[in-house]
Formats: C-alpha cells, structure tokens, sequence
C-alpha cells in the first residue's frame, strides 16, 4: 500500500528524536524537490537535511571548462553544452573570457543543448562544419552519452567527456572520518541507471543508513522515516523507498553501453580534489570520438592549480555537505543567480540557486560563529 506524503509527515512527527540528526541527500534534483516542497519548514526541527555532492555543474573541474571555451575560440568548431554549463565562471582576468557564455559573445560558435539527440541532430544539420560537444555530467547524463556513442555518430562529432559517478564523493566523505551526516538519502535516478547495490557500502562498509528516494514529497520523507528508524533500532541497511523505478540491477541496456563506450578512471573534482574511480573516459575503440585527440590540445596544467572556487566563494564547502548555502561569505550580496560567482549559484541542481530561488535570502555568514557550520 503506498501511503501519501501526510502519513509520513505524520510518522516523522511521531517520532522520539532525543538529538539532532543530520541527513544528507545527496541529489540536486531532491535538494531541489525538498526546497519547493518546503519540507525543512514542514519536518521536526531535530532533523537537518543536508545538500550533498549532487550538482555535476558544481564540481566539473574549472580546467574542463577553460579547455571546452579555448577549443571554441579558436578552432572552427561548433561546440554544444548542457544550458547550465554555459554560465559557470572560471578564475580568470575580467578582461577575457570568463565563461562559455562569455566565450560565444566574443565570437565563438557555442549553442545550449538539452540531449544528446539534439547534438547528432546539429551535427547532422552542419556536416561541413566539426561539432564538439562539452558533456558533463554524473551517470544520469552520461549513459545516454554512451549510448549515442554506442549507435554510431555522424563523422564530424566528437566528444570533450568530464563525466563523473556520485558515489565515489560519497565513499570520500565517509572515509574522511568526518562526514557531518548520521543517515543518508540516495540518488533515485542514479540508482535507476547503475542500481541500487551501488550504495549498500554506505551501511554495510560505514554503519550508516541510507534510503533511495525519488523527487515527490511523499518518497522523501518515506526516506527519512526509513532512516530514522534505523537509527533508532541500531540496524542499518540499505531501504528502496521509490521501487516504482529503481530495480535490482538498475538498467542493463544502459550499463552495458556505459561499459562499451566508457571506462572509469581517477578524476578532479572542482574544489575538491581528485578522487579515486570517480571519472569516466572514453575506451580506446571510441578514440577516434575524443575531441582531445581531434584537436590541438588546449589543457593548461596550471588550470588545476587555479581552479579552485574563487576567493571567498565557499562552494566547496556547500557540497561536500560542510556550509549551507547560506553561510557563505558571498551567498545574495556579490554572488547571485544573476551574476554567479561560484558553480553552485548556476544551475537548478546548485544548493546555492536552489536555496536563493526557494526565499532564503539571508546571508548568515556574519553570524557563523552563533549557528555553527554542517558537520
């Protein structure tokens, strides 16, 4: 029997919370569900949701982006992105090009897509010209980049891949020690894809429980009940809370063709550092598909070392689930959705964007030494 979101508001509030429990969610798309819905204000006030590591937009390294805008400046390219990767700022002198929406005003050919059938299209529309299309993204993205690739693409497509997986920021966190959460609410469309088994090491490895959730109310808080009460009758386990889509297994076909077309390596995370098994590249039969290789390279090494948040922009932070958006330094006076200057103010995944579109306009930074920072 499936219940409404108002049973398990009603459980939650039922519930004997004799201390404040943190829970992360470590999707954008729940931050995002959780914020519209308003569930922080409708939820105990024992139990603190946490946005996590879920936003691609806010951790693709800034030296992917920097390499994606000088392909576009300079080669005769038509270079296609997700709209939200082309707001994203990098650290660079105000006098250049500072994004790639920057970029294509300066005069390179940079056109927003929204799927990978759209950039074949693109190519297919322009077969004189090369298309490259900049995709970023975690699993839920990137399958369907695999399987473009994995159907065969029109010659003069080629592929600037910095795609991640979510659970390996997660595993960092957990491993660190320190991870400033009791319980935590998987990703239900990243489960979908690569299945559920994927988080089992979060209670089986950490002793920590963990809950996949879809994006209505009623699975979210149904996740928090879940949760809850593994904390309270000391078992942990790993609870599918949106069974409707994610399977044992997840989805073969998608994996099969992520495994076709892609491998996993150690990849950089913007902010963070680099984290073991966490990137996805090319396999070598779809080298001929690597814009890297097409074209001269324009990696800059030195990117790594700037690429860090800019001064003051604490998005690092945000997302390993350490701030909330709002105790950030910059948080609604220099950074905002309208002129961003840290990831996380970019895309509707971004706790910043999220937080700042949902109401919270007050920046509590001045005051972090009151209400003590996540974790």
């Amino acid at each position: 029997m499936q219940h409404d979101a108002q049973y398990w508001l009603n459980k939650l509030h039922e519930m004997k919370l004799p201390d404040t429990v943190r829970i992360m969610n470590v999707c954008g798309g729940h931050e995002r569900a959780i914020s519209i819905a308003g569930l922080r204000s409708a939820i105990p006030k024992k139990i603190e949701l946490v946005p996590g590591p879920g936003c691609p937009v806010c951790i693709c390294p800034e030296e992917d982006i920097y390499e994606a805008m000088q392909l576009a400046l300079h080669e005769d390219v038509i270079l296609v992105a997700f709209g939200d990767m082309l707001r994203v700022p990098v650290n660079a002198p105000k006098k250049e090009a500072r994004s790639l929406e920057q970029a294509r005003a300066a005069g390179a050919d940079i056109r927003p897509v929204a799927s990978p059938t759209e950039v074949v299209r693109i190519a297919e529309d322009n077969p004189q010209r090369q298309v490259v299309f900049f995709a970023a993204g975690f699993e839920t993205t990137t399958a369907p980049v695999a399987a473009m690739l994995a159907e065969g693409v029109p010659q003069n497509l080629s592929l600037l891949l910095s795609g991640r997986l979510t659970w390996p920021a997660v595993a960092m966190l957990l491993e660190s020690g320190a991870p400033g959460f009791a319980g935590l609410i998987a990703p239900g469309h990243v489960s979908t894809v690569m299945g559920p088994e994927e988080w089992r090491f979060v209670p089986e490895k950490h002793g920590i429980p963990a809950a996949i959730a879809g994006f209505r109310p009623d699975t979210l808080l149904a996740a928090m009940v879940s949760v809850l009460r593994q904390l309270e009758q000391g078992r942990c386990f790993l609870d599918n809370c949106y069974p409707e889509v994610v399977r044992p297994g997840g989805n073969p076909v998608a994996k099969r063709q992520l495994a076709e077309v892609m491998t996993v390596a150690d990849a950089n995370w913007r902010g963070i550092g680099v984290i073991p098994k966490s990137g996805f590249k090319l396999q070598e039969a779809f080298a001929a598909c690597d814009a890297r290789k097409r074209f001269p390279s324009y990696a800059d090494a030195s990117r790594k070392r700037i690429g860090e948040m800019p001064p003051g922009c604490d998005c690092a932070s945000v997302v390993l689930g350490k701030r909330y958006p709002n105790q950030c330094r910059l948080y609604g006076l220099a950074c905002t959705p309208r002129k961003p200057v840290g990831p996380c103010m970019v895309s509707d995944e971004g706790a910043c964007r999220i937080w700042w579109s949902s109401g919270f306009r007050d920046n509590l930074w001045e005051g972090r030494n009151k209400r003590q920072s996540v974790g």
